[in-house]
């Protein structure tokens, strides 16, 4: 038999494959994908019927979407009425109700102004009183800060964090008092002083500003949003007040309630919305 030159054995095959490649610049699309939460402020436990009425609430918020985070922004119970064996029940009845609730799912709570003679038990119960963590689900794109206004004054922990937040995550605040900013309608005795408000805006770096996505604050009782230009360098922050959960002047059909909120992750591009549920 008669071998093939090595010319017609290359014609008769047909040229050699090459490997695929991607044209430069065209990269896969990474898929978008959203993180839903929750926003609950005030609930008060230890106070008349609050636990009851905390207890019925917070299953409505777990139990639409899928929730991944829940966050609870301060006066959480009412501990500050009695520093003795009650405060620590107080405690104890809404981590029950958290827990029991929740199950796996994480959350985290804020020190309120009826907590702060209690700072103790709020660590033992709900751990510290300021610190960041990773947004659950978000891949890391996204950080959660909690800070300690708890008597309308910054700590000083919580100026430190503002101080340390960089342009390579984006950022959603929460702390008890809400900010004074244009427009607010939450009665003024419920609001930070200017100076205060100032003070919280000028420790952010100005290379964090347009990272921060949504700053929420709680203490009035009172549902309130805004959504565009909440104070000069900040375009991209929206700004909420939740309204109450539990049964200290907290009206029902009126603001009681809390916010449903969703991020959204495009890429690198992270927005945020959130919506207040009345109950």
């Amino acid at each position: 038999m008669s071998r093939l030159s090595p010319g017609l054995k290359k014609k008769l095959s047909g040229p050699t494959p090459k490997p695929l490649q991607t044209k430069p610049g065209l990269k896969r699309k990474a898929k978008a994908y959203t993180v839903e939460f929750a926003v609950i402020g005030d609930s008060h436990v230890g106070y008349a019927n609050s636990s009851a009425i905390f207890k019925d609430l917070l299953p409505k918020a777990a139990g639409s979407g899928n929730k991944r985070f829940f966050i609870f922004g301060g006066d959480n119970t009412q501990a500050g009425a009695n520093h003795g064996k009650e405060a620590d029940a107080y405690y104890r009845d809404f981590k029950n109700i958290v827990t029991a609730t929740l199950g796996s799912t994480p959350y985290k709570a804020s020190i309120g102004n009826w907590e702060a003679s209690t700072r103790p038990l709020f660590t033992k119960y709900l751990g510290g009183v300021t610190g960041r963590m990773n947004f659950p689900g978000t891949q890391g794109l996204v950080r959660y800060v909690w800070l300690d206004c708890a008597l309308g004054i910054f700590s000083a922990d919580s100026i430190n964090l503002l101080k340390n937040l960089d342009d390579h995550y984006y950022y959603i605040i929460d702390f008890h008092w809400p900010l004074q900013i244009s427009g607010i309608t939450v009665e003024s005795s419920h609001v930070l002083s200017a100076a205060e408000t100032a003070r919280f805006f000028a420790a952010i770096p100005d290379k964090a500003r347009d990272k921060v996505l949504a700053i929420f604050t709680h203490h009035g009782h009172k549902f309130f949003r805004k959504l565009t230009h909440i104070y000069p360098g900040f375009t991209n922050t929206k700004f909420f007040v939740t309204g109450c959960s539990g049964d200290y002047k907290c009206k029902p059909g009126g603001d009681r309630g809390y916010y449903n909120g969703t991020l959204r992750m495009n890429g690198s591009v992270v927005t945020v919305e959130a919506y207040r549920v009345t109950v």
